[in-house]
């Protein structure tokens, strides 16, 4: 876990340890990639550096095959680095890019089982799903399968699922992709209230358009991070 009370590469505030929820230092990681006897190394990151503290909301960018999604992995814990160290603190709610969802199972079922697998009791996981879906504007799809949900909605069950424990830190890689602009809009309102309440927000995006609503951008290049 990061202690120096001076800015770090990954551009945060000084600050006291106690207010770090999520920390990454010199985080490295490495793919095989060819056919044997020709596959080669090729290393992704290459010593990346993070940290979330608690009330931030954190932009992570950088360009297609930059590493964003395996540092987003690493961070969560889906993938193993091949060196650096990560400190967690708090419950990690996780959107990934790709939704895991059932497709014969529908949306009040993903929110149960998600709920199970999180031991959050039934009550609370009910009314968690239901402010979910006022949040998100999509209760009309609670019985629906999800290989019968748009785009759209789907990415909102997918988001969903990750709010459900109300975690303290919310990683979320490429969340609005597919969202009408009055759902884009909600998101933000739900980030806002949860800075407010002292959790944190990490986002992945190729691009910010709306740069005044992160409190840090991140920049990954050359397999290192950036602050911007």
């Amino acid at each position: 876990m990061v202690t120096t009370n001076a800015p770090s590469a990954s551009g945060a505030p000084a600050g006291g340890r106690r207010d770090v929820l999520l920390s990454a230092t010199g985080v490295r990681k490495s793919y095989h990639r060819g056919v044997w006897p020709a596959r080669r190394p090729v290393e992704v990151l290459r010593g990346a550096d993070l940290v979330l503290r608690r009330g931030e909301v954190v932009g992570l960018v950088g360009e297609n095959g930059s590493g964003k999604s395996t540092f987003m992995k690493i961070l969560v814990g889906a993938v193993a680095a091949d060196a650096g160290d990560v400190a967690r603190r708090g419950q990690i709610g996780y959107c990934p890019q790709d939704p895991l969802v059932y497709g014969r199972l529908t949306c009040d079922e993903h929110f149960e089982l998600f709920g199970r697998a999180y031991g959050v009791p039934p009550d609370v996981e009910r009314d968690s799903r239901r402010a979910v879906y006022e949040a998100l504007g999509f209760s009309g799809y609670a019985r629906n399968r999800a290989d019968q949900l748009s785009g759209g909605t789907l990415a909102k069950l997918n988001l969903g699922l990750a709010l459900l424990p109300d975690p303290d830190i919310l990683l979320l890689d490429e969340p609005y992709a597919g969202f009408d602009w009055d759902t884009y809009l909600k998101f933000w309102d739900l980030v806002e209230q949860r800075r407010n309440e002292g959790r944190s927000v990490l986002i992945i995006s190729h691009f910010v358009v709306d740069e005044e609503r992160f409190d840090r951008i991140v920049e990954i290049r050359s397999g290192r991070t950036h602050s911007r």
